[in-house]
């Protein structure tokens, strides 16, 4: 490892506005053309160009392999040039591209992970702050002397010795082990996910989120270890989780297991069209704790899982997506009835919603009190483009067929019986 501190600014600025710094200059710009011709083709060779890529990103400088490419080639050329040529610019470039690296890879594997959430702002900025900080630190070789002094304030928990330095040292592990197991599992989830529907979408989303789960664990298992506290001090801790999720937390600790439930036998799967306790909409998320479910009136309900595994649960498509609707109609005894089931069955032919196979059907159904009834019944494939809009175009149609046969819509009709009582003096 390069001394890449600064122990004297004034003989170090001095150093830096001689010739020789022009060449790290030239030598550093070299390495970035390098760095940033290297990515460009790789991102053309691989045909990535998407704002999440963590690696590629949008742009070619806006993935991590651009800092990774350009440090890595950096760092060569300072170990060439030592001993040749006195570095003065590379004691500043190499920690300055070290704290791009870091501070792009957090963001890019933040990003991935959680979207645009408001929580990865604040982190982001965590991570700059701390990545620039550490930079100063240790150029200006104040980073050990540091470091010396909050390792002198230390206390004991149980049997453990603990000190300011071991407790920042652990969460910046801690950090970096959670940062690697959300690249990992954003990497996994992403080829997962690639060109997957319907159940398999939702058997992929289970097997993602167990696995991201199972990798942050593992990191902080082994941030806690590597900060030097006894893992098996945890079994208390575990112990009293366990209590608390059997009496306080049963509810959530049942909301999480009928959503890996529903999703790994998938009875019900992301774009389903589901009518749960009277609110029918399409399937939009499936998340661990809840379903998010939205009607076709743009309204969006969120169900917990638990709900879903313990009520009755109507799925218009998890076997075939086609639905059966009707409409009845009602008209005068006097009318043709094979005409009227003529025109009603060529109203629904009409539409090109309404399947062909099976066709429409027109059945009398009712000998009403003011008329013939009939039910028009017709079978759909798209439920999620509405049906009511359907119903109404296919009335509306029936409407102007009838007023041009002349066949009557009955309007109700009752016979009233009057009796008139003479008033008897």
């Amino acid at each position: 490892m390069f001394n890449n501190r600064i122990t004297d600014f004034d003989v170090w600025l001095a150093a830096l506005i001689k010739p020789n710094s022009l060449i790290e200059l030239g030598v550093l710009l070299l390495c970035a053309t390098l760095a940033w011709g290297v990515a460009a083709m790789l991102s053309r060779a691989v045909g990535v160009r998407d704002a999440s890529s963590i690696m590629f990103g949008k742009v070619t400088v806006d993935g991590v392999l651009f800092p990774l490419l350009l440090l890595s080639l950096a760092y060569g050329a300072q170990t060439l040039m030592l001993g040749r040529v006195p570095l003065v610019v590379f004691k500043i470039a190499i920690p300055v591209l070290l704290a791009l690296l870091v501070i792009r890879l957090g963001v890019k594997v933040l990003q991935a992970a959680f979207d645009d959430k408001p929580i990865v702002r604040v982190l982001e900025r965590t991570i700059s702050w701390v990545a620039w900080l550490a930079m100063v630190l240790w150029v200006s070789g104040l980073l050990p002397l540091l470091l010396e002094e909050l390792d002198q304030i230390t206390w004991k928990i149980g049997g453990s010795k603990m000190s300011v330095r071991t407790m920042i040292e652990g969460a910046l592990t801690a950090g970096a082990m959670l940062i690697i197991s959300l690249w990992i599992s954003a990497a996994i989830e992403s080829r997962l996910l690639r060109n997957a529907t319907g159940g398999e979408l939702s058997l992929r989303k289970a097997a993602s989120n167990a696995t991201r789960a199972l990798l942050m664990f593992v990191g902080l298992m082994l941030a806690v270890s590597a900060v030097g506290i006894d893992l098996t001090a945890f079994s208390v801790v575990g112990g009293a989780i366990g209590v608390g999720v059997g009496f306080g937390l049963q509810k959530l600790a049942a909301n999480y297991v009928s959503g890996f439930v529903i999703l790994a036998e998938r009875s019900m799967r992301i774009g389903d069209n589901v009518r749960v306790d009277n609110f029918e909409g399409v399937v939009m998320e499936i998340n661990a704790r809840y379903t998010v479910i939205r009607s076709l009136a743009g309204r969006e309900s969120i169900v917990p899982n638990e709900m879903l595994i313990t009520t009755r649960v109507e799925n218009l498509s998890l076997a075939d997506s086609r639905v059966w609707l009707f409409t009845v109609v009602s008209v005068g005894y006097d009318s043709d009835e094979n005409l009227v089931m003529d025109l009603l069955k060529q109203a629904a032919l009409n539409q090109p919603r309404v399947l062909r196979d099976p066709g429409p059907s027109v059945n009398l159904s009712v000998f009403g009190a003011d008329g013939l009834e009939f039910k028009v019944g017709f079978w759909i494939a798209d439920p999620e483009n509405g049906s009511d809009n359907l119903r109404s175009m296919i009335n509306l149609d029936i409407l102007r067929s009838l007023r041009a046969n002349h066949i009557e819509i009955p309007y109700p009709q009752r016979v009233i019986h009057s009796r008139v009582i003479e008033n008897v003096l």
